[in-house]
């Protein structure tokens, strides 16, 4: 790996009125030797983005960098990776290189074939790793330039894996510029990438740019189009254009009181007026027909003429700059010119148009089916039926986007209402599988307008219910689940039943619906005879009832052998039905089989799941350093996934965690932060994690009185903060800060309530915790046995609490004049905290080290001086996996993991793998 390069020195710029916008861009592309990145160009339509672009890629060519361009296109926005395919062209030749997974989800997404043992399409994540990694592959070759132009009108697939690679090119030679619209909602619209906002022309660039297209119009024309162009330079190069057409029939056309892009999509209509027929029906054709193969356009032109149409019959279009052609494509001179085609033909002749592809493309299915569909304004159940199927094709190439379409197309043109509505229920649960929660609604609005059958009812009830397992906690809503439960039940849909109960359960997880809504839930999960091992029913009992049921739970869990269970759903299931009762290293064994298997399948929106409570349990256990890099690494795939509720987890946790460490300034920051995201929707669950975020911190401050006042909250019943079992982190915590602040008999009091607790249930957490505050707000006489009772348990993967007891056994010890003893277990406290980084624990282990007569030893060198991800990728370096694997693990080049080692191996003062090794599972 070599250092850095010296900045690129590049032509100074030389665009109109556009100095700010082409330095933003010189300065991007002139540093592409040091660092990689993205920048979003938005703006207006026709304001000049694309003419930046350009000189972006002008910049590039002077640069020598390679250059990979694409352009969004209305029409193909329902096509699953056509912007993908044409951006990656020019480097498909290095595919090769890649991991075969990774080569065989590309090449499935560009249309190739179906390799065989393939059980399901490939995950959108999986093809855009393969993106990322073939980008770092040729930018080994040289740097790279991608210039994306219009990428509102890209497929959504493409925007994912466009958005997923921008995130992920800080440390490769790669450049991304992407050129959007303001306000079309893209992928890029919500991410947090660099924008560089394109506003109009200012007048005096304004008026220079128009008297090059306009000199011979009137003042009175020029001004009217100054005005009306509000410095959009596409509208000040075109409507000049535009009122010569008009001029030329006689028509008086004063531009009308519309938006902006509506002018100049009618700019652009009045040129495609004058047209020869011959060259109009091929114009309308190319805009309805999603492919850019002139053969194809010029066939269905001429089926839609009824005369053979010929290529050198376009030429009129490509003479007044409608469009683009050569011997193999036609391509449109700007997007709008497209969209103004299509606006001004007539729905007759649109239908013809679509109808004359559908024929030519007879041969491939889903084009055939979706042109057909375009062709028709009444019902057809036959056209209805081919684009069911057509879904299912869809899927197989990865776009759930493109299914949803064809579905809702299907039911429009289909005749029976019960019918269309379960096709509307299908499009719902792609949709939920994108997480679009503003589409999955609309969905079923329209489906809740049909006869539906009552099966689907009760689809549609859980549907509605999948997205909204935070709200409230209504005990009426969940007695309706139970109820449904039960109807599916009756007509055999065990599934469905299933995954009713299990949103009925998450309800009472995230909220506090009271004992009786719990014990329906189980209760109903108890009607599905034969299902007691399957990992939905166990989640259901401990999710739902995780006090009553714990031991039942815990019991099944024991009996799932770890390496027998393959589907990460059911992981997912097992890793939360054991956090729930209070089982933290059998959820930490799930969660991290789970994690494993979904980074396989590149399902980054359950993995961001398993990650933010693989965290929490890691937290407990004291793997500080998995829970950092998991809980890093969870919530950007939280936001990048849209999960609201699992966004304010990784807060809430990021502030337990940040007071673990000592960080209590920033511990209580988050903390009311993530406060504010959960407290509208009564989250009890997230509440009690803040208020134990805030206790942490103010005991790491020294604040103990304070400290108990926050923790005190989630032992209360009646407090939003309380949670059956959230509640049991906090024991050791309260205990501490009660015995510290004088109130030892307040928090005996707690403890002693929680007694009942643990008798009912083996919570693992409970027992550990409890173990350890009874020890430190003992009377004298009962201390030191339950100190040495506490130290007997199994604490092998329990590193925090071990430390934890031994420190508070070491201070009870120096206290009763026994500093030889205690030095032992001060001695072991302090290098455990040190490794974990534990700051404030550390210090006072060093403390009372000093208060002994020994001279403690100075701060080792932990696993804190790594950052997340560099942790993350030293573990899997010391296990062996080369660079490609840990990139395909973690969804990042291997280039970039490449970079991360370098930095690594110094930070560590090493400089092998196989020292890596023998640190980390030294620091272990």
């Amino acid at each position: 790996m070599s250092g850095s390069k010296a900045k690129v020195r590049l032509p100074p710029p030389s665009l109109l009125g556009r100095d700010r916008e082409l330095s933003a861009l010189s300065g991007l592309i002139g540093e592409v030797g040091e660092q990689g990145g993205c920048l979003v160009v938005s703006g207006e339509p026709g304001v000049g983005k694309s003419a930046l672009l350009r000189a972006a890629v002008g910049y590039g060519r002077a640069a020598g960098l390679q250059i990979l361009r694409s352009t969004g296109v209305e029409c193909e926005a329902h096509l699953p990776y056509a912007g993908l395919h044409q951006l990656l062209r020019p480097v498909r030749c290095l595919e090769a290189g890649l991991p075969d997974g990774q080569r065989r989800a590309l090449s499935s997404a560009f249309g190739g074939r179906v390799y065989a043992g393939a059980e399901s399409p490939p995950e959108h994540f999986m093809i855009a790793l393969a993106t990322l990694n073939l980008l770092a592959d040729a930018a080994a070759r040289a740097p790279v330039l991608m210039v994306v132009d219009d990428a509102q009108w890209l497929d959504r697939p493409t925007q994912e894996a466009l958005l997923f690679t921008a995130r992920r090119i800080d440390a490769d030679p790669i450049v991304m510029v992407v050129g959007t619209r303001t306000g079309e909602g893209t992928a890029f619209a919500s991410a947090d990438l660099t924008e560089l906002d394109v506003g109009g022309l200012d007048d005096s660039s304004a008026r220079v740019l128009l008297a090059r297209h306009a000199s011979d119009l009137s003042s009175a024309d020029r001004e009217r189009i100054l005005k009306a162009a509000q410095g959009n330079a596409l509208a000040l190069i075109e409507l000049p254009a535009a009122l010569r057409a008009a001029a030329a029939v006689g028509q008086d056309l004063p531009p009308p009181v519309l938006p902006l892009t509506i002018r100049l999509k009618r700019a652009f209509a009045a040129r495609l007026a004058g047209l020869p027929q011959s060259a109009r029906d091929a114009v309308l054709t190319a805009a309805v027909d999603s492919a850019d193969d002139l053969p194809e356009i010029l066939a269905a032109a001429s089926a839609l003429s009824g005369r053979r149409i010929s290529a050198a019959m376009m030429a009129p279009a490509a003479e007044i700059g409608l469009i683009r052609f050569d011997g193999l494509h036609v391509s449109f001179r700007h997007p709008l010119v497209r969209s103004a085609v299509l606006q001004a033909e007539t729905p007759t002749r649109l239908h013809d148009a679509h109808m004359a592809v559908a024929g030519v493309v007879a041969d491939d299915p889903q084009r055939h089916a979706w042109h057909r569909s375009q062709a028709i304004t009444g019902p057809d159940d036959e056209v209805a039926d081919e684009l069911e199927a057509s879904s299912l094709m869809s899927l197989r190439r990865g776009s759930a986007t493109e299914a949803i379409w064809a579905l809702k197309r299907s039911a429009q043109l289909t005749t029976d209402s019960a019918t269309r509505g379960h096709r509307l229920l299908l499009a719902a649960e792609h949709a939920f599988g994108l997480g679009r929660a503003d589409l999955v609604d609309e969905l079923l609005d329209r489906a809740a307008r049909t006869r539906l059958s009552r099966l689907d009812l009760v689809r549609m009830e859980w549907l509605r219910e999948i997205f909204h397992d935070g709200v409230p906690g209504d005990p009426a809503r969940i007695f309706q689940l139970c109820e449904m439960a039960g109807e599916s039940l009756e007509v055999g849909d065990r599934g469905l039943a299933l995954n009713l109960l299990l949103g009925a359960a998450l309800r009472c997880w995230w909220s506090n619906p009271g004992p009786t809504a719990r014990v329906m839930v189980a209760a109903s999960a108890g009607q599905l005879g034969g299902m007691d091992h399957d990992p939905r029913h166990i989640a259901v009992l401990g999710v739902a009832d995780p006090l009553r049921h714990g031991r039942v739970v815990i019991e099944r869990l024991r009996g799932v052998v770890l390496e027998t269970v393959s589907d990460p759903g059911g992981l997912w299931l097992l890793g939360m039905a054991a956090h729930a009762v209070g089982d933290p290293v059998r959820a930490a064994d799930f969660l991290a089989r789970a994690e494993s298997r979904l980074r396989d399948d590149g399902r980054l929106g359950l993995l961001s799941q398993v990650l933010t409570l693989q965290a929490h349990d890691n937290m407990e256990l004291g793997d500080w350093g998995r829970a950092r890099a998991a809980l890093e690494e969870g919530r950007r795939l939280a936001v990048e996934t849209g999960q609201s509720i699992w966004d304010t987890g990784t807060l809430t946790l990021t502030a337990i965690m940040a007071g673990l460490h000592g960080d209590s300034e920033r511990a209580l920051l988050v903390a009311s932060e993530a406060e504010q995201a959960a407290n509208g929707r009564r989250l009890n669950d997230l509440l009690c994690c803040v208020q134990l975020a805030r206790g942490i911190g103010l005991v790491a401050a020294g604040e103990y009185s304070q400290a108990y006042d926050a923790l005190s909250r989630i032992f209360d019943p009646a407090d939003p903060a309380f949670h059956p079992t959230e509640r049991f982190h906090g024991v050791m915590f309260l205990a501490e800060a009660a015995l510290h602040a004088g109130r030892s008999g307040e928090g005996s009091a707690v403890v002693a309530a929680l007694e009942g607790d643990a008798s009912a249930t083996n919570s693992a957490t409970l027992h550990r915790q409890m173990s350890y505050a009874r020890a430190v707000l003992a009377d004298e006489r009962d201390a030191e046995k339950l100190f040495r009772d506490a130290l007997q348990a199994d604490l092998a993967r329990w590193p925090w609490l071990l430390a934890r007891i031994e420190l508070a056994y070491g201070i009870w010890l120096r206290r009763h004049r026994r500093a030889t003893e205690s030095r032992q277990h001060l001695r072991s406290a302090q290098a455990r905290f040190d490794l974990m980084g534990a700051r404030t624990w550390a210090e006072q282990a060093r403390a009372e080290l000093h208060a002994a007569g020994l001279r403690p030893a100075p701060a080792a060198a932990g696993l804190g001086v790594l950052s997340a991800q560099e942790l993350q990728i030293a573990r899997l370096a010391a296990q062996g996996l080369s660079n490609r694997e840990i990139g395909a693990r973690l969804y990042l080049s291997h280039r970039t993991v490449g970079s991360h080692l370098y930095r690594i191996f110094p930070k560590l003062g090493i400089s092998t793998r196989t020292e890596l090794a023998s640190w980390l599972y030294g620091a272990r």
